[in-house]
């Protein structure tokens, strides 16, 4: 599945990324800039309703969180983590262009691997 968003060897790196380090646990893998949104993964046994671009709208958020968290005492802004009853979303961004994944429950340690691995490809 891939939106055409972004060229396919592209969402085929993020979408390798997401897999190696989140496993079976991946749920889903959207990519998304200012302007467009498409999902990259879906997996199979989840149905196709999410409202991506209401989510983008939220997510969007975040290309202004490196200039507005620079110079904390917390350190570099790596990523967001939110909480859902079924799971959770990871968002990463690097420059104007960013990727939010899905997940059911993993540890913390592995968040922090799928956004650096992230990072490093979104960064090219």
């Amino acid at each position: 599945m891939n939106d055409q968003v972004v060229d396919p060897e592209f969402a085929d790196e993020l979408i390798t990324v997401c897999r190696t380090v989140v496993g079976d646990e991946l749920r889903s893998v959207t990519y998304f800039t200012d302007e467009e949104v498409g999902q990259l993964y879906l997996r199979s046994d989840l149905d196709r309703t999410a409202d991506l671009v209401g989510f983008a709208e939220l997510e969007r958020g975040g290309f202004r969180a490196d200039q507005l968290y620079r110079d904390s005492q917390l350190g570099e802004y790596h990523a967001t983590v939110r909480m859902f009853d079924n799971g959770y979303l990871a968002r990463v961004i690097a420059g104007e262009h960013g990727v939010w994944v899905t997940t059911d429950s993993m540890s913390m340690e592995r968040f922090e691997e799928l956004s650096t691995a992230l990072k490093r490809s979104l960064a090219g």
